[in-house]
């Protein structure tokens, strides 16, 4: 009896994976919502669950890779914060002061919030969810999930989740940015995503053979990514830029910080000793940063102190059991790699 999944639930397996876990990330892991607004979770995967889905879909079926992806990314932090829910320009959004601090004159907003609104994107509701998800499918990792009709419906799903948060938040706030914000929002957003498609497609996909395994082990150069639990460990590390004071010194800190560990895996991605365990650990460092983070954040909707904890305190241990299934399922993967290279070894 064949107890193989069905193709088609493999299909859609990923594709529910991602819409749900990504707004899981965004809003929920970071504190913003918590377990009493589970259910409202259907209304956020529009934006967030079709915006990630749009972006790897784009960056896969054009044969790109986390160039692109990151790219996309950040083009997507522009669009929801500054066109969307329009955070980077409103001077009190939910009754924060998001513009008092690292000041730019002209376009009325906050450069650190700014950064931490748009790279908090790019990292958490795009990059860390695609690539937890991306971890559990092997092989496929790289393929696209839809045909054209799926992703024409999944570009719709996204256009929604823009108009729901936008029509929502213009009731609410009240306020409309200026076509000066606009049109520099608009400006920058098509810039990345011109940027995104001009990087160079991703290497045809190389044939891991066990001759390859064996001869990893051996390559030299300066380019050796570090062990995978290092790699995890500087990822955690970088992602604290949530917490780096909110000043100009904070902006160029943060942007240093930043720069510096994408412009690290990059190179390392070129050595043959980068493996798709260290890709995870990248996006596993990350979800542990926004765990932590979440006991700093108070939610939306305020709850007792004691509900508030019970709701931080589950997600963290949530994460942490994530963080850990997906370390050792691709550990795993990578370990009948290595028995296979031991047996060509053997023949």
């Amino acid at each position: 009896m064949n107890r193989s999944v069905p193709a088609w639930l493999a299909r859609l397996a990923p594709i529910v994976s991602l819409a749900l876990f990504a707004p899981w990330v965004a809003e929920y892991l970071v504190g913003s919502h918590t377990v009493v607004d589970l259910p409202l979770i259907v209304f956020l995967v529009p934006l967030y669950g079709g915006g990630a889905l749009l972006v790897r879909e784009l960056a896969r079926r054009t044969g790109r890779g986390w160039p692109t992806i990151l790219l996309l990314g950040l083009a997507y932090g522009v669009i929801e914060a500054g066109l969307i829910d329009q955070s980077l320009f409103n001077p009190s959004y939910q009754g924060q002061d998001f513009q008092s601090i690292a000041h730019v004159p002209g376009l009325s907003m906050s450069a650190f919030w700014g950064m931490v609104f748009i790279a908090g994107h790019a990292i958490w509701s795009i990059g860390a969810p695609i690539a937890f998800v991306e971890s559990f499918l092997g092989a496929r990792r790289h393929a696209p999930w839809t045909n054209g009709f799926g992703l024409a419906l999944v570009a719709l799903l996204y256009l929604l989740g823009c108009w729901l948060v936008f029509a929502d938040l213009r009731s609410t706030e009240g306020f409309q940015a200026s076509p000066l914000q606009l049109g520099a929002a608009a400006v920058t957003a098509v810039a990345l995503i011109v940027a995104a498609f001009a990087v160079q497609r991703r290497a045809a996909p190389v044939r891991v053979t066990p001759s390859r395994l064996v001869a990893a082990p051996h390559a030299t150069g300066r380019l050796w990514p570090p062990h995978w639990g290092v790699v995890l460990g500087l990822s955690f590390v970088a992602s604290l830029v949530l917490w780096i004071p909110g000043t100009w010194l904070g902006v160029a800190c943060s942007a240093v910080l930043l720069g510096g560990a994408t412009v690290l895996a990059l190179r390392w991605s070129r050595s043959r000793r980068w493996s798709p365990v260290h890709v995870l650990a990248i996006a596993d460092g990350a979800l542990l940063t926004y765990a932590v983070n979440g006991f700093n954040l108070h939610p939306w909707r305020r709850l007792p102190h004691r509900a508030e904890v019970l709701s931080d305190v589950t997600f963290a241990v949530v994460t942490v059991a994530l963080v850990a299934l997906s370390l050792w399922w691709q550990r795993r993967r990578w370990q009948r790699m290595t028995a296979a290279r031991s047996l060509h070894g053997l023949g």
